[in-house]
Order: C-alpha cells, then structure tokens, then sequence
C-alpha cells in the first residue's frame, strides 16, 4: 500500500478509532466515579431513615446496576452502535425474568413495604398468613415467625403482607378471654362477687385495668361467665393459665355444683 494511502487511512479511520476509545475508557472512567457519589449520597441520606439497614443495601445496589446498564448504553451510542435493539433485547429479558421471577419479585416487593409501613417489627407477637408466633426476622423475601411450641415457620412476605396481620404487640396489654359454665341452680351473683375478689391476686395483671367478670350468655347447662383480665402479652399465658386455675378453685372450694349436661327430650 502506499505511504499516502496508509496516511490516510490513519487519519480518516484508526486516529478518530483510538480518540472514541479513549474517550470511551474516560466517559467509563467519569461515568463510574459519578455513579460511586451518587451512591454515597444515596446511602448517607438514607442512613437516617426508617428503612432497613438490608433494604437499604439492596436499592443502593439495584439503582447502581441499573445505571451502570444506562452508561454502558451511552458508551455504545458514543461509539455509533445503534442502541435501539440492544434496549430492546434490555427489555425483552427483562419481561422474561420478571415473568420467571414474579413470586420471587412479589416476595421482594412485600418485604420492602414491610420495612416502610412497619406493621410489626423483630419481636412483636403477631398472627398473619395463619401462623401466631413472635417475629424473629423480617427479610427481604421470607419471616421468620417463632410459634409457642417453639417451631419455626417462613412465611413468604407477598403471603404475609397480603392477609390480615394481628399485631398483639403494639399496645402495652391485651384481654385474656375465659368462660367459667355455672349450674342452672347457682347463685350467679355469689359466684361474680367470688370469682372478682379471687382474680385479684393473679400475678401480672396490667395496672389500672381491672378484669371484667359478667354473664355472658346462657346455655343448656346454666349461665355462662366471661373472665377477662388484662395483662402484657408476654404474661398472657401465665394469665390465662393462672386464671383457669382460679377459677376451678373458687367455685370449688364454695360449693358450687358441676354443671350438669340436660337429659334428652324423652329419655327416661
């Protein structure tokens, strides 16, 4: 080839080849140092925030992936590759793996409104997606609930956050619900005044609260009482323990009958 063709191939092709290469390497390189600020920025404005320390990581890291893909795309179109159909493609798998994923993503989705709304936090003792135990972990896709026989479950977080949840931890007591069945011959009366006087020395009944002892309904057998006293969830079985035991006592120890169960019509 002669030296005039060979200059000028140089000039018209490899020098503006080597100048977009090297302004590509220093958009990459200014285009990395930005993304890195954006982060840092990010995650100290966020350091104050409600969100979880494990939310928190996975936007900075989700927003740093997506615009890592955007300054790779620019950097093509700095090249002159038409970026329509590698956008395209972009989106193509995007539909795929958020097809392929969408409980995956659903569960991710329910865990981050989980850290924004807080319905409960580590800890509280709750009832959701038909499972009652005491929240353990919140993660970014599954809880873990510890039940009160000690077992574990996982529940995925788009189940849990699409029930109801219970949540007997927020406020500082809760009612202890009980029924004490009295025979059709007891002096109902005698036997509210007892149960009230006796449930007074139940341990750990929340202050200020006093237990509620009324009829409430009647059955075949005789009235029906409704003990309820108050206490902290974290006392709440010893309560109801406590309190069953109370009243077996009292009624027994007063001579009230066992509640008998009515014949048939027409027995003999």
């Amino acid at each position: 080839m002669p030296i005039p063709d060979l200059s000028a191939l140089v000039v018209s092709t490899i020098v503006p080849f080597v100048l977009k290469l090297v302004g590509a390497v220093a958009l990459w390189i200014a285009g990395g140092w930005l993304i890195q600020l954006a982060m840092r920025i990010m995650r100290k404005s966020l350091r104050h925030s409600s969100l979880d320390v494990t939310v928190v990581g996975y936007l900075i890291n989700i927003l740093a992936a997506v615009l890592r893909v955007i300054l790779v795309v620019a950097i093509l179109g700095f090249f002159g590759i038409q970026t329509a159909s590698f956008a395209a493609l972009l989106a193509g798998a995007g539909v795929a793996i958020g097809a392929a994923w969408s409980g995956m993503l659903g569960n991710f989705a329910a865990g981050v409104f989980l850290q924004i709304f807080r319905p409960f936090s580590v800890g509280d003792f709750i009832t959701a997606a038909g499972i009652t135990g005491t929240v353990e972990e919140i993660g970014m896709f599954v809880t873990s609930l510890l039940a009160p026989d000690n077992v574990r479950n996982i529940v995925p977080n788009g189940k849990l956050f699409g029930d109801t949840i219970q949540n007997y931890s927020v406020h500082g007591y809760r009612r202890v619900e009980l029924v004490a069945q009295l025979d059709n011959s007891a002096d109902v009366g005698r036997a509210i005044a007892l149960l009230k006087e006796a449930i007074k020395q139940v341990p750990n009944q929340f202050a200020g609260m006093e237990a509620d002892v009324e009829v409430l309904e009647f059955s075949e057998r005789g009235p029906r009482l409704a003990v309820r006293p108050y206490t902290h969830t974290s006392n709440y079985w010893q309560v109801y323990f406590d309190t069953n035991r109370m009243i077996i006592d009292v009624l027994g120890a007063n001579g009230f009958p066992v509640p008998r169960i009515p014949l048939a019509m027409g027995a003999n």
